[in-house]
């Protein structure tokens, strides 16, 4: 029996010693883990500049059944609406037209007949890029802005040097793409002898709204509007609005005026 024990006693030893062989006492170095490190606190993200969209409104005739309005539209990138175009030219209707460089030049036979009828038509300056004026970084409908007074500036005179490269007079009015802006760059585009072009009635929600909400959106202008809606979007329902809209504010006996025919005042110091 005590055979047995001893017996058995010296295989459980000689199995610990064999588990001991494969088991380190003590780990390497290299595989110590370092205690993990607290996570540092992000940094306090800038705060988004504070934008603003000017009005703008025109003097009023005061003339019951003779509104006075100014159509504007914004030429910013792809291909002329002629439903627009032609219905302007047939009715022989006044109006702004901002243009982008980028604009220009996709779109000659437009621009061409801009030129011919310049009893109609006043091209003022949307940008080099159609970039946001806005001189901090940030997203304005997804676009990136401008980012810094020089790139804002770019943007202004760039627009600028590809009209008159176009054949057309040096630009008065500027607005930019979005027509936000914080006060910054407002102050700095006025300072480059710039009026800013805000508006008073949103005819087309940027091309984007239907051809009746359109039509109903521009034929409501009173007098003194301002109306801002966008000539590039063939393709849109919104262009078929825009058309039977001024068709409809002629019948009323609107007073169509361009922006440098008349006075005007803007608020945000854009037109001071």
């Amino acid at each position: 029996m005590n055979r047995i024990l001893l017996a058995s006693a010296f295989l459980l030893v000689s199995i610990s010693a064999a588990f001991a062989d494969e088991i380190p006492s003590a780990l390497p170095a290299s595989a110590v883990v370092s205690p993990v490190p607290a996570a540092a606190s992000p940094a306090p993200k800038a705060p988004a500049p504070k934008l603003v969209e000017p009005h703008l409104h025109i003097a009023r005739s005061n003339i019951a059944g003779h509104a006075r309005v100014a159509l504007t539209f914004d030429a910013c990138m792809g291909q002329a609406d002629e439903r627009i175009l032609s219905t302007l030219v047939r009715e022989r209707i006044p109006a702004t037209i901002f243009v982008t460089a980028r604009w220009l030049k996709r779109n000659p036979a437009a621009v061409a007949a801009f030129l011919q009828n310049p009893d109609l038509f006043e091209l003022e300056n949307h940008g080099k890029n159609h970039i946001p004026a806005v001189d901090t970084p940030t997203l304005i409908y997804g676009i990136a802005s401008a980012g810094s007074p020089q790139a804002v500036r770019q943007e202004v005179e760039g627009g600028a040097a590809a009209m008159v490269a176009a054949g057309i007079p040096a630009p008065y009015w500027f607005r930019g793409s979005t027509a936000k802006y914080d006060l910054s760059a407002i102050g700095e585009i006025r300072a480059m002898g710039y009026r800013i072009a805000g508006y008073s009635v949103n005819g087309d929600g940027g091309s984007l709204l239907g051809a009746v909400i359109t039509e109903k959106r521009i034929a409501s202008a009173k007098d003194g509007d301002v109306v801002i809606s966008h000539i590039n979007q063939p393709t849109h329902a919104a262009g078929e609005g825009v058309a039977k809209a001024l068709v409809d504010l002629k019948a009323k006996g609107t007073q169509f005026v361009r922006l440098q025919d008349v006075e005007d005042t803007g608020d945000d110091k854009t037109t001071e």
